[in-house]
């Protein structure tokens, strides 16, 4: 089978999707299908094949917010794919993924990555209309079939209407290597020599409101221990480093709280003891599988779909109205005890969240899509 998957952009800054869809259809193609991945870059393109894997980019035109590329435009015009699947959503590259599908009369996919969400459906709304009307015209609409990477994403699209069929095919987690670990622990050691002391709570997602990055400065600051160290890293956003670093200014106890750009550097969860995400939304919480499998125990609220942590003993999974109060506990549990609960959960992710198992499920999605269209 061909397939043609399409992402926005595979930059690190653009948070999980641009590493989940390369990893997707790295497993995809190991099930043996033919899978090319495109996506647009600020920059000049690139071609790279290995195996039955091509990842190619195209530069992208300007404005560039809108991730719109004529070059892309043009390869996905030389296609014969079987399926064409793209990633996210109120960007430019959906139409083309639209098109293409119309053009090849065969079906097409849409994986949300969570911006079909209640609450990421509303922020923006007015931007999402434009999208929906101006920027990709007719293509929700236009899938004969959804990629949700959760239950609770699928319950989302057809809260919003949507009723083609649904995959629900979560995303993998590949566990860190030994050496991995140890070269990013060395690397946050040196570059905030304070986690050498201290027990330290790592935040590592995007600096943007839906992650709750002010709520959590602010209950970290009235509930975490004086001991305890909180590391806010991540990708700028909304909020700058230097924006998050004046908030904590304002608050007592800034001591507490240290705060990095985490583009172009090594993950931080090799020196964590604890991994917190007070997220509003999550469609799978990336972040949150790479901290299990990092060996860390994690406290995330339950806008993200790992309520499962819970009972697995990896972990807490919460309503936001719990979050501070379950932090205090949690930090009071003791260093040994929250490692014997990442153990736990690196064990528990890496026995369920392996790549090929969803790449399989996409596949027998993809021919009985493929069948009905026929």
């Amino acid at each position: 089978m061909k397939l043609c998957h399409i992402v926005p952009s595979l930059e690190e800054r653009h948070g999980g999707p641009s590493k989940s869809s390369r990893e997707l259809c790295a497993a995809l193609a190991r099930q043996g299908a033919a899978v090319t991945l495109s996506a647009t870059a600020p920059h000049g393109g690139s071609v790279d094949t290995t195996g039955s894997l091509t990842i190619q980019t195209f530069p992208r035109s300007i404005p560039q917010s809108f991730c719109s590329s004529t070059g892309l435009r043009h390869a996905l015009r030389r296609t014969d794919a079987d399926i064409v699947h793209h990633h996210a959503l109120w960007l430019r590259t959906l139409a083309y993924a639209s098109g293409t599908a119309r053009r090849l009369s065969v079906p097409l996919v849409i994986s949300p990555r969570g911006m079909m969400n209640a609450w990421a459906w509303r922020h923006h709304r007015w931007k999402k209309w434009l999208a929906d009307q101006v920027i990709h015209p007719g293509a929700l609409r236009a899938a004969a079939g959804w990629h949700a990477t959760s239950e609770e994403e699928a319950e989302d699209i057809r809260r919003l209407g949507f009723s083609q069929p649904i995959c629900v095919a979560p995303n993998g987690i590949a566990l860190p290597t030994a050496e991995a670990l140890e070269s990013a622990r060395q690397f946050w050691l040196k570059l905030c020599p304070a986690t050498a002391s201290r027990p330290t709570a790592v935040f590592y997602s995007r600096f943007h409101r839906k992650k709750r990055v002010l709520e959590l400065i602010d209950v970290w600051l009235e509930q975490a221990p004086a001991d305890w160290l909180l590391l806010i890293v991540g990708i700028p956003e909304e909020y700058s480093v230097q924006q998050l670093e004046e908030y904590v200014t304002h608050n007592p106890g800034q001591g507490q709280v240290r705060i990095f750009d985490g583009l172009g550097r090594p993950p931080p969860y090799a020196i964590a003891s604890l991994f917190v995400l007070p997220t509003h939304s999550e469609n799978f919480g990336l972040s949150i599988a790479e901290a299990l499998a990092a060996g860390v125990p994690v406290l995330v609220t339950d806008g993200a779909p790992w309520q499962r942590v819970n009972a697995a003993g990896a972990g807490w999974c919460v309503p936001w109205a719990q979050f501070g109060e379950t932090l205090r506990a949690a930090t009071a549990e003791g260093l040994s005890r929250l490692k014997s609960r990442g153990q736990t959960g690196r064990d528990w992710v890496a026995q369920a969240y392996s790549w090929d198992p969803p790449a399989r499920l996409l596949l027998d999605f993809y021919t009985q899509l493929r069948s009905h269209a026929a």
